[in-house]
C-alpha cells in the first residue's frame, strides 16, 4: 500500500517502512507524527483519489533526526560598485520513517 502525502509545500509518494527528508517539522527523534493531508491512496486493486484530499486518510510516521542539508553559498555583486556580499546558507530538514498508512 502506498500513499501521497503532502507536508512543507510539497508533495511525497511514500510506503510503510520508506525513510525520507521532509522541510522542518517540530518534534525531537522519537515522536510519532501523523499526516492528514492524504491526497491519494494506493495499492492492491482499488486507489482511492482525494478531492483534494481523500477523507479519513493518516499516514503516521516517527521522526529519526532533524538535519541540516549541504551549505550553498550565496554570492551577490555589482560591477564597478565595489559592492560585493556573501552569505551562505543551509536548510533544515527533518528525516522521518513511514510507520503506517490507514485509509
Amino acid at each position: 500500500m502506498y500513499a501521497v502525502i503532502k507536508t512543507g509545500g510539497k508533495q511525497y509518494r511514500v510506503a510503510e517502512g520508506d525513510t525520507l527528508q521532509v522541510e522542518k517539522l517540530q518534534g525531537e527523534p522519537g515522536d510519532e507524527i501523523s499526516f492528514d493531508q492524504v491526497l491519494l491512496v494506493g495499492g492492491g486493486d482499488a486507489t482511492k483519489v482525494g478531492t483534494p484530499t481523500v477523507e479519513g486518510a493518516t499516514v503516521k510516521a516517527q521522526i529519526t533526526a532533524q538535519n541540516r542539508g549541504k551549505k550553498i553559498v550565496v554570492f551577490k555583486m555589482k560591477r564597478r560598485k565595489n559592492y560585493r556580499r556573501k552569505n551562505g546558507h543551509r536548510q533544515p530538514y527533518t528525516q522521518i520513517k513511514i510507520t503506517g498508512i490507514k485509509a
